[in-house]
């Protein structure tokens, strides 16, 4: 196979700023990061050198880019302004990237119409090979991707790989389900007519993506979106653009032609208000907060387009007393620090039974306390930072809050000796309905435990939230599992396991998590209109 990414990028100004960066440190760094002869540098200065060398070398292979994509064209932003994209675990900047808004994204919904026309004619077959090579490329690059993952978003670099690994997977899935796009044939109550059904593709798609799994979360949208024929103006975080934007330079590589993905970043709502306003987008697909769903779901009632909405959690996760320890510490461990506790199905709410609790408590206690915090390079590293300083900021709120209502701090509960957006992982008692911790997410490595006695108690405050997206049991009692799974309000339910997300399962929540699914053959059904044709007089010729 050929190396898929060699071509440099252009020298425009924001890649001259990167290689300004890269080459010569700004001087308030520089020095700092200068070791004396014989000694070892800092922890915090080998993480900013070990950073700097793998954006560096990503620069220099040209995987990193560093424009948006319109047309099949690499564009900066037309008035020439850019944002600055920040590595969480040193809060340097790694690269400047178009600050883009309502008129590029305008142009990049007309590629994608025009786009349309030709490759929602493209057979399935056809369609399933570029998917096919797109995936492979993701493959074949997953080190360098993983690393960028690593670079804006900090979470730790074998984490990030698995990401890149199960983003790809969408792809695949998708390729494989582009040629079962089944439609139907109904018998008709007239013996002169036949009823058929048929499934199209719905159009351009606006995809909107969050920053916590930078690759996943937008090959989750586009995968099936292309599969049916559909063609994409992807909107990726502006915290973490570089992903999607070497992810799209692979689509291109891979034969999906030029206006079927585009990439556009920058000024959210101007974004946001062009891909809402335009009757020629029919469908947006959004993963982020409730507030901006409720949003986007308002706008698009303008055009009448289709949606899905993949928002907030309160995830719970339920212990209960004949639940095995090793199993139930092993998942909480995934669901809840996974990402540093940044994803949205997360455990919130960690329900124990009294009989367990002090044991339970205890044993997470002890697990939590020998996890690795540090910058995702790093070998052995389990958690590395928060995003941003404001997401350090909630957590500490949320601490304030519960302790001030009567929780106990058991393990960690302040920022990382590391700095920055570091902060140990936490586990703390006594949470209750009343506390900030209870009823919103944390979103962050903070381990709440709950304490009840009965299984009817125990889905009350599961159940008592507007979120619905997932939900977690432990127990070894077959009738309590089936019992309890079918009474939880929530999308998804992992029993005796933390890690839910899988391609070939439909993901989506119920209640204010959301509308409509992905992944799966069900996931593909929201790229696709249902057309109903009747042909008449068919008896007398």
């Amino acid at each position: 196979m050929r190396m898929a990414v060699v071509r440099m990028v252009p020298i425009s100004s924001g890649t001259r700023n990167l290689r300004l960066l890269l080459c010569r440190p700004n001087s308030h760094f520089a020095d700092s990061m200068l070791p004396h002869p014989g000694s070892t540098p800092p922890l915090s200065r080998q993480i900013s050198m070990k950073s700097q060398s793998v954006a560096a070398r990503l620069n220099s292979s040209g995987f990193l880019r560093t424009q948006g994509l319109i047309a099949g064209k690499w564009t900066d932003a037309y008035d020439g302004k850019t944002i600055k994209v920040h590595n969480p675990a040193t809060g340097e900047v790694i690269a400047n990237v178009p600050c883009m808004g309502g008129k590029e994204t305008n142009d990049a919904i007309s590629s994608a119409y025009d786009a349309f026309k030709s490759w929602s004619k493209v057979t399935a077959a056809e369609r399933s090979k570029c998917l096919r090579k797109w995936f492979d490329l993701i493959v074949a690059h997953k080190e360098e991707l993983g690393q960028l993952i690593t670079l804006e978003q900090g979470k730790p670099l074998k984490e990030a790989i698995g990401e890149v690994i199960y983003g790809a997977s969408f792809i695949e899935f998708a390729a494989e389900e582009a040629k079962r796009v089944y439609g139907d044939i109904i018998p008709s109550p007239l013996p002169d007519r036949r009823l058929f059904v048929l499934k199209q593709p719905v159009g351009v798609v606006g995809a909107i993506a969050p920053w916590n799994f930078p690759l996943a979360m937008i090959t989750r949208k586009v995968g099936p979106a292309l599969a049916c024929g559909c063609t994409v103006v992807v909107k990726p975080s502006e915290l973490t653009p570089l992903t999607a934007l070497a992810a799209a330079d692979l689509s291109l590589q891979a034969g999906i032609p030029p206006g079927a993905v585009n990439v556009v970043m920058g000024n959210a709502s101007a974004i946001g208000d062009a891909l809402l306003a335009s009757p020629e987008v029919r469908k947006i697909t959004f993963t982020g907060s409730t507030a901006v769903g409720k949003k986007l779901m308002a706008g698009a009632a303008g055009t009448v387009k289709k949606i899905s909405l993949e928002l907030g959690g309160n995830a719970p996760c339920i212990i209960f007393d004949d639940a095995d320890l090793d199993v139930a510490i092993k998942g909480t461990l995934a669901t809840k620090f996974r990402n540093s506790g940044q994803t949205c199905v997360c455990a919130n709410r960690i329900i124990v039974q009294e009989g367990i609790y002090d044991k339970f408590a205890s044993a997470l206690s002890n697990a939590v306390q020998k996890m690795q915090v540090g910058d995702g390079f790093h070998e052995g590293v389990l958690q590395g930072p928060l995003i941003n300083e404001a997401a350090v900021q909630k957590v500490e709120s949320f601490l304030d809050d519960a302790t001030s209502k009567g929780a106990k701090v058991l393990l960690g509960g302040k920022r990382h000796s590391l700095g920055m957006n570091f902060f140990e992982p936490t586990v703390i008692a006594d949470v209750n309905s009343e506390m900030l911790m209870s009823r919103e997410e944390v979103f962050g490595p903070v381990a709440p435990l709950v304490r009840f006695k009965t299984e009817e108690e125990a889905i009350r405050i599961a159940n008592d939230t507007n979120a619905g997206l997932a939900a977690y049991l432990f127990t070894t009692n077959m009738q309590r599992s089936w019992r309890v799974s079918e009474a939880l309000e929530y999308g998804i339910v992992g029993v005796n396991e933390g890690l839910v997300s899988t391609e070939v399962a439909p993901f989506g929540g119920v209640k204010q998590s959301g509308l409509g699914r992905e992944g799966s053959k069900y996931g593909m059904d929201e790229y696709l209109e249902i057309k109903y044709v009747c042909l008449g007089n068919m008896s007398s010729n």
